[in-house]
């Protein structure tokens, strides 16, 4: 009996993470797939706003703070612009921030993540003080001083946003390279004779590759937020050009009365900061790639 026992018990503990796990996958399937749906419908939308039968978004299109209707779905604001207008060109500032600021990020900090995992030593501590130093400093604190020292811009907000986040990228691409040093195919790479070069570019590099787009996927919804949250504070992109912080800054006042024109842009904004999150850990479950890495 004793050893019936024995070999009964092990059996419980093996069948219920088979189960979870199932569970968890089709969660995250369908979480991208909605995400991606989004993502994909708002990227549209914002690429081809000037061509679609959509109104300028500074133009008047009918009568000051309508409700939603046949022709205006979300209303129009308070001088009679369209706020779905207004809303899907604020998603291409958005959009454009996020996406370019990543890309920014990616390049350089992948580069210097490489390059201090891989080599180590000074290279790494050096890395190591700029990131720490980069990252002390508070996200909105920098970016208010730096739209008071320059001018507000789409390129001054992109660019500073991409500065705060090198250091997060350098640092997660060196996790990912050091996971990768001392695997078989990199030994062997050395031993017959590959420069760093090549064991950087040819076989380090693209086993990380998919940490990097994953993680940038999520920074993505990061910048979206903080953008956001400088516009509605007043420092990000000036009027009258659309952003979804702005449009929410600019009705706060009439929210009891008219709560679409706050709502409609903090809505998308979350439906935005969702997709992409949902994406971003999809391809993170996808490939495998490790948290500790990002």
């Amino acid at each position: 009996m004793s050893v019936a026992a024995e070999r009964k018990a092990p059996r419980t503990p093996k069948t219920r993470p088979i189960v979870t796990g199932r569970r968890v996958s089709r969660g995250a399937q369908v979480s991208f797939w909605i995400g991606a749906g989004w993502l994909t419908v708002l990227v549209l939308l914002a690429a081809g706003a000037d061509v679609l039968p959509i109104a300028p978004y500074d133009r008047m299109v009918g009568a000051p703070l309508q409700p939603p209707g046949l022709t205006e779905p979300f209303g129009t604001d308070e001088i009679g612009r369209s706020v779905f207008s207004r809303v899907i060109y604020g998603a291409r500032t958005s959009l454009v921030v996020g996406t370019i600021a990543s890309v920014i990020g990616v390049v350089l900090g992948g580069l210097l993540g490489l390059v201090a995992g891989y080599f180590r030593g000074i290279i790494e501590a050096l890395v190591d003080i700029l990131a720490e130093v980069v990252q002390a400093f508070p996200a909105l604190l920098f970016l208010v001083a730096m739209a008071a020292v320059v001018r507000p811009s789409l390129s001054t907000l992109t660019i500073s946003l991409a500065v705060l986040m090198v250091p997060a990228f350098a640092r997660m691409t060196k996790g990912a390279v050091l996971a990768q040093a001392n695997r078989e195919f990199v030994s062997a790479a050395r031993a017959l004779g590959a420069g760093h070069a090549r064991v950087l570019f040819r076989e380090i590099l693209p086993n990380t590759v998919m940490s990097l787009v994953s993680f940038a996927i999520v920074v993505m919804a990061l910048m979206i937020v903080i953008e956001g949250s400088v516009s509605y504070l007043g420092y990000g992109i000036p009027l009258p050009s659309p952003s979804w912080g702005g449009m929410a800054a600019e009705s706060e006042a009439r929210f009891a009365t008219h709560p679409h024109l706050v709502l409609v842009p903090v809505l998308f904004l979350f439906a935005t900061v969702y997709a992409l999150n949902a994406v971003g850990d999809h391809l993170r479950r996808r490939f495998d790639v490790g948290q500790s890495q990002l």
